[in-house]
């Protein structure tokens, strides 16, 4: 047993190790800085909260908060909606369902600059000659607006990561006894009754699992916004990562920018374990 306990421990020091280098150290020294007056340049002076008391009157990271909090409630809707539909449409007994799941999930393999990139042609060019043509204005001048930014960004996030979401509710999916269906079936259940009495409550820890990737996700993106619509109009459409990188990089306040990012920090991780542990309960009560 001691043998097999430190041959545990062995394979598992350099993850430990690396986890500690790149997670753990960083974020004890960053939360150190926070309550310092660091530029990245001269020496630090302690200031104690000061930095986090600027925060509540920071109108610019206040409206990035906002705005993230939006975009991520209604793009964990669309995501998990879109991810569950097209998990239920390829596992059906299609000749093309290997060819659909490689189709859908495609998008994802796309790094986040290229895609901004590549959405940011279709939105500006593509639409604008659609609308042109067909003579609808609201095609006309995408990402010129903060609603029309606001979707631009929800559509793309949509489209790169629907496909990740199908996959892992392909796994709960096909993991449900067929025995059931068919029990419900020689019962006389519809295909909306056995979805929402036997599909939908046996694929409950797939809707945590997915949920909990899509939070965390749609909070922290960067290079989305970035090449999509880096912030503007007017930073209407800034969301809290970039403005933190802004704050740190472009205004050389490290320390500020650092106070920012662990708020931040303690907002997702409080929401995603919240969310994590009502579904959770959920789970256990089915």
């Amino acid at each position: 047993m001691r043998n097999r306990d430190l041959s545990f421990w062995l394979f598992l020091s350099p993850v430990l190790l690396a986890l500690a280098l790149v997670v753990i150290v960083p974020l004890l020294y960053g939360t150190f800085y926070s309550f310092t007056d660091w530029d990245g340049l001269r020496a630090t002076r302690f200031i104690g909260f000061e930095n986090y008391s600027r925060l509540i009157h920071d109108t610019a990271f206040l409206n990035s908060l906002w705005f993230t909090i939006k975009f991520s409630v209604v793009t964990v809707i669309l995501l998990n909606f879109f991810g569950l539909s097209l998990a239920l449409i390829v596992t059906r007994k299609l000749k093309s369902a290997n060819l659909l799941r490689t189709v859908f999930f495609m998008p994802n393999l796309i790094g986040g600059l290229i895609l901004g990139f590549i959405w940011q042609f279709i939105f500006i060019s593509v639409f604008s000659d659609i609308g042109e043509a067909l003579g609808i204005a609201g095609l006309q001048g995408w990402l010129s607006t903060t609603t029309t930014g606001f979707w631009g960004l929800v559509i793309l996030t949509v489209w790169q990561m629907a496909g990740y979401i199908m996959i892992i509710y392909i796994a709960y999916l096909q993991n449900i006894p067929n025995e059931l269906i068919e029990a419900a079936k020689i019962d006389g259940a519809n295909s909306f009754q056995r979805f929402k009495n036997i599909t939908f409550p046996l694929v409950a820890p797939a809707f945590t699992v997915s949920m909990f990737l899509t939070l965390s996700t749609s909070f922290k993106m960067y290079d989305q916004n970035l090449s999509l619509t880096n912030g503007g109009p007017f930073e209407s459409t800034q969301m809290v990562a970039m403005e933190i990188v802004k704050t740190a990089f472009s205004s050389n306040e490290m320390a500020y920018g650092q106070a920012k990012a662990v708020v931040f920090f303690l907002i997702v991780a409080i929401i995603s374990l919240t969310q994590v542990y009502y579904n959770k309960k959920r789970e256990v009560d089915m």
